[in-house]
């Protein structure tokens, strides 16, 4: 056997078994697959089939180490795990390997190392496998699957090897340890119907997306190692990152089947990928991105945009897409927050327009010193400010008569003719207010980017239709009189954190590219909205219906902290960003971890006080990998002093980002946006801050604005609980959020 063509995989389990071994033996492993490819019956190796097996081999890593590996062709072979050698030829009729029938791809098992880390933790190595508990015998524990036959389980996708095991777990705990060890469907099918999922339900929700749709040969792994449920990795870079075992560096390595199937799908239009906090949204928006430029001709332009709503998560996507391709990749993509996108758009056409841009707050004080100058109390200031943006930038309503014509749904009240009269009237003096000023707003950006993109687009479909009716033939004056070439911007637009945009971004955003396939990819989720921007995509011309899909598995948050957030949600309903309801139904996790912890204290700085205490507890914990959550700036500055006096290093979080490299990050909710911490603490969630006491006035003045308010307070809340991994701390002083009240009632709040 020659090695110069020789694949060596390693395969997705064997990765995670790798992470947890000592540093030396990483590095051995990483020399070793090396050495491997070069040549396999090198005589260090030590390369030899196991007795009892076809297919399963052991190799020398190092002195104590070796790997077995799975032989798939004469020269392709997979890691399947990598074990002390006292535990190599213990157990060899245990360890098990088949190509599953639901999904196509390899399994790898080890019985015993189940055996003895799942079902009898305290047995000696030899123990004999245990028989499944029978309900009927006095005594007997009830098992956790009774109810579902072995032809129920195994057509769910169960590993066949583990149905024994399966029938005779009767603890959670039980559950969550053989969760650890087995195939990756194996686990998502038991965690869904151990969590109450109906057998139907787990069938289409969970098994029906990584089915493969042919007949599955269980002989031929060679085509097994190529499906997307055999998750694995090839490269010598991918393979040097998973053993780094830099826990987010995995990604960049391994996707999900349901992940991977999205990211390679030819979409006759534009398409929208949804699903909860941790479920890899993002992770696929950047592979989609990798996957359309992988697909374009030889070029020097950049013909993808990738963008989202504000700076900082901008910032993220290009470090992120620089790890995941380098700078070949990043060379081909536009990377741009979309206000940016925007303001350079009205830049480009209007050079000589340099008004200062005010933020949503300055706009809001704008318009409350302009009704203080008019004496007018009759109307509220944000209610004007929303109006103005979501009815009559958002339309681009020019007039009067027009705005008398304008939809308001979703706006909550509802306002008479002369009422609207009266808007009109103040909308136009505010205008002028900021222009006289020398200030714009990005709402106002936004819409004239829209604006000019929309001319745009029109301007290069007139050329395509003039062109189509001369038999193909390009007008030469029509182009010069132009000033160029009209073309679309860009071929292919991915956006992030969808559910964030202005309706004026998505008519820029579709105006910027054809109509064609695969030409917009949106990710994103509504109950993770942090602004008020509510659009229907299919009024602004890009229609996502029959090519939406949704992600339901967090690889992020644990179960424990799941339940937690989606209990803030409550029985809201939230949008699909296309006129329907969006559900989390399904969101689950494989992950376990504690229970989150809520603490109830006197006074705000009895609180601050305690969060500092909590912090110093958790000892040598890298202080960026703690974050505290707050309803307001200045509490955020309150809570850093209180941490300085504590010898305790605090960074305030901005618009930009951590303002420093390490510290605690601390900031207000919606700050923490697209960022994920080992430990988050929310801190001030009391009645009257989450959400804030304005917010309840509406209740009965606007019952629609109310509603809409008290939703996105949820979200900020489920936003900022759901960016913790490892621990979630809920803390509040007197009265806590209504929000809180479910999980209190389950979980009384932490003596103090």
């Amino acid at each position: 056997m020659t090695g110069k063509n020789v694949t060596l995989r390693l395969l997705d389990k064997a990765d995670k078994e790798i992470l947890k071994l000592p540093r030396p033996v990483k590095g051995a492993i990483y020399d070793f697959q090396h050495k491997f490819k070069t040549n396999p019956d090198s005589a260090g190796l030590r390369l030899k089939q196991l007795q009892g097996h076809d297919k399963l081999y052991s190799a020398r890593v190092n002195d104590e180490y070796r790997a077995l590996l799975l032989r798939l062709a004469d020269e392709d072979w997979l890691i399947v795990s990598v074990k002390h050698r006292k535990d190599v030829y213990a157990h060899l009729d245990r360890l098990t390997y088949s190509v599953n029938r639901v999904t196509g791809g390899i399994e790898y098992v080890d019985l015993q190392v189940v055996q003895e880390e799942v079902l009898s933790p305290a047995a000696p190595p030899t123990a004999a496998p245990v028989e499944p508990a029978r309900p009927t015998e006095p005594g007997a524990p009830e098992a956790l699957f009774e109810k579902w036959s072995e032809q129920q389980l195994t057509d769910l996708g169960v590993a066949p090897s583990l149905v024994p095991v399966v029938a005779a777990l009767t603890t959670e705990d039980q559950l969550l340890g053989l969760v650890e060890y087995a195939p990756q469907l194996t686990g998502e099918v038991l965690l869904a119907l151990y969590d109450g999922k109906e057998y139907d339900d787990v069938l289409e929700q969970v098994t029906a997306p990584v089915a493969v749709p042919d007949l599955v040969d269980p002989e031929d792994f060679r085509t097994a190692v190529e499906r997307p449920a055999t998750i694995v990795t090839t490269s010598d870079d991918a393979l040097r990152e998973a053993l780094e075992g830099e826990d987010f560096g995995r990604w960049k390595v391994f996707l999900h089947p349901t992940q991977a199937k999205l990211v390679a799908r030819d979409y006759s239009g534009p398409a929208r990928v949804g699903g909860g906090p941790g479920t890899g949204k993002t992770i696929v928006a950047l592979h989609r991105v990798k996957h359309l430029v992988e697909q374009l001709p030889a070029g020097r332009n950049k013909p993808v945009l990738l963008t989202t709503y504000n700076k900082n998560l901008a910032a993220d996507l290009r470090s992120r897409l620089l790890a995941l391709g380098g700078e070949t990749l990043l060379s081909r993509v536009e990377i741009s927050h979309v206000d940016q996108l925007a303001l350079r758009t009205v830049r480009e056409a209007e050079p000589g327009n340099r008004k200062r841009i005010v933020d949503e707050a300055q706009a809001v004080r704008e318009w409350r010193s302009l009704l203080d100058e008019l004496g007018e109390d009759g109307w509220d200031a944000e209610f004007l400010h929303d109006e103005w943006t979501q009815v009559i930038l958002g339309q681009a309503v020019t007039s009067r008569t027009d705005y008398f014509r304008a939809r308001r749904a979703g706006r909550g009240r509802t306002v008479s003719r002369a009422e609207r009269a009266e808007i009109w009237q103040l909308a136009e003096r505010f205008a002028q207010r900021l222009d006289r000023l020398g200030v714009q707003t990005w709402d106002q950006i936004a819409e004239r980017a829209a604006q000019l993109e929309v001319g745009r687009a029109r301007r290069i479909q007139a050329i395509d239709r003039r062109r189509e009716d001369a038999g193909g033939l390009d007008n030469i004056h029509v182009a010069d009189g132009s000033g160029g070439w009209l073309r679309y911007r860009y071929r292919h637009i991915v956006v992030d954190e969808a559910q964030d945009l202005r309706p004026a971004h998505w008519k820029m955003l579709r105006a910027m590219t054809a109509p064609d396939r695969n030409d917009l990819f949106l990710v994103g989720d509504t109950h993770q909205r942090i602004y008020k921007n509510q659009v229907t995509l299919g009024s602004l011309g890009i229609n996502i219906r029959g090519r939406s899909s949704k992600l339901s598995l967090s690889y992020r948050t644990t179960r424990q902290i799941l339940r937690s957030a989606l209990n803030v949600l409550g029985d809201e309903t939230y949008d699909d960003l296309d006129g329907s309801d969006e559900t989390l139904a399904g969101y689950r996790s494989v992950l376990s971890g504690t229970v989150p912890d809520l603490h109830r204290r006197d006074d705000w700085q009895d609180e601050r006080e305690a969060v500092a205490a909590l912090i110093e507890s958790w000892g040598q914990v890298p202080h960026e990998q703690i974050a505290i959550a707050v309803p307001t700036n200045q509490m955020a500055s309150e809570a850093a002093y209180t941490l300085a006096q504590h010898g305790i290093r605090a960074l305030e979080i901005g618009p930009d980002g951590p303002r420093g490299d390490s510290g605690v990050h601390i900031g207000t909710m919606f700050r923490f946006k697209g960022l994920e911490y080992q430990h988050m603490i929310i801190a001030g969630v009391a009645d009257g801050l989450v959400p804030r006491a304005s917010v309840q006035q509406l209740r009965s003045t606007d019952p629609a604005r109310y509603r809409l308010e008290m939703q996105r307070a949820r979200s900020l809340l489920f936003v900022a609980a759901t960016r913790a991994r490892d621990s979630l701390d809920v803390f509040w002083h007197g009265e806590p959020s209504p929000f809180l009240e479910e999980l209190i009632r389950v979980r009384p709040p932490v003596a103090a």
